[in-house]
């Protein structure tokens, strides 16, 4: 008996993980997102989202763009996880938060006004090959597909991420979360 559960609670974790790790293209369409009940910077703190976000809204608020994300919007968020943040060198991340003008343009590179879900990212993508967004500062992501099928975002410096989880609905905008911190 305990085998069995221990069976069955080992194959939902794997496929938990394995729905959550990776962002393919070719995944049937998602169920509609639940309503949203909180603006686009606290779905990444939600009960859903904190364990792997919870470093990219901190962040976001140490830069002052907490007040900006509680606007109006819509703003799409492109949310580099808490293991993207980890993966900064101890020289890189002091010398983002020894200067808080640059951890804000550093964190602008990673906001698009506009709402881009899924849904419209790969119709997008679809038609033209690539999309390019502009961030609130005025930088360019180009977003693509990889041989592997999963969707990538390159910055103008040519530093990418993965997409690894989409449509984190907010009530003015939508967070998509990043296996790497773009314009470091």
């Amino acid at each position: 008996m305990k085998k069995s559960i221990l069976t069955v609670i080992a194959a939902l974790a794997i496929g938990v993980f394995t729905n959550n790790a990776f962002a393919q293209t070719t995944n049937p369409p998602a169920a509609p997102a639940p309503a949203a009940t909180a603006d686009v910077l606290a779905t990444l703190t939600s009960t859903d989202n904190a364990a792997n976000y919870e470093t990219m809204a901190v962040v976001l608020r140490a830069a002052n763009l907490g007040a900006t994300l509680k606007g109006a919007g819509p703003y799409t968020i492109f949310a580099p996880n808490n293991d993207a943040f980890g993966s900064l060198t101890p020289a890189q991340l002091d010398a983002l938060f020894a200067d808080p003008a640059k951890l804000a343009t550093v964190l602008r590179g990673h906001i698009v006004a506009g709402l881009n879900d899924k849904k419209a990212i790969l119709a997008a993508i679809r038609a033209t090959g690539t999309m390019a967004l502009k961030t609130i500062d005025g930088a360019t992501l180009t977003l693509s597909v990889n041989a592997a099928k999963n969707l990538v975002i390159t910055d103008a410096q040519g530093n990418s991420a993965k997409v690894i989880k989409f449509d984190m609905v907010g009530t003015n905008g939508v967070a998509i979360g990043l296996d790497a911190v773009l314009y470091k």
